[in-house]
């Protein structure tokens, strides 16, 4: 079953999460997939460390050396190579995102801007990882 976790109009389009089985996927809408070289990332539940809200690298202006997009306060978008490994960013709004610790796959990172109140968000990928997690015990 699949479950929508934030949706943006087109207008406005950034991330859309969805949670199908023990798999998120984060589907990048609108101008953004050019902007981040990206349209889609899945990542499954079991791979997620943790879920931050509103990290504080997502106010600043260097995230790295990039392969994308990074105009400080309007867009950071695409992957960017830190100290930690590969970061995928698309952040329009900091104040709106959520950072995703990741074992196990091509990104150790991942930051994006979400629809509503990002603790909403993170809290419904939370609880998604630990049904995942009692399905495997």
């Amino acid at each position: 079953m699949m479950m929508l976790v934030g949706r943006r109009s087109e207008e406005r389009a950034v991330v859309e999460i969805a949670i199908d089985g023990d798999t998120l996927y984060l589907r990048v809408r609108g101008l953004d997939q050019i902007l981040a070289l990206r349209s889609e990332l899945s990542v499954p539940l079991a791979h997620i460390r943790a879920v931050t809200i509103r990290p504080a690298e997502a106010h600043g202006a260097f995230h790295g050396l990039r392969f994308g997009t990074n105009l400080p306060g309007v867009v950071t978008a695409g992957t960017f190579l830190t100290g930690d490994g590969l970061v995928f960013w698309d952040v329009h709004d900091p104040d709106k995102t959520i950072a995703l610790d990741i074992d196990h796959e091509f990104y150790k990172r991942v930051i994006v801007e979400v629809e509503g109140p990002p603790e909403v968000a993170a809290a419904q990928i939370d609880a998604a990882r630990k049904r995942a997690g009692a399905g495997r015990a």
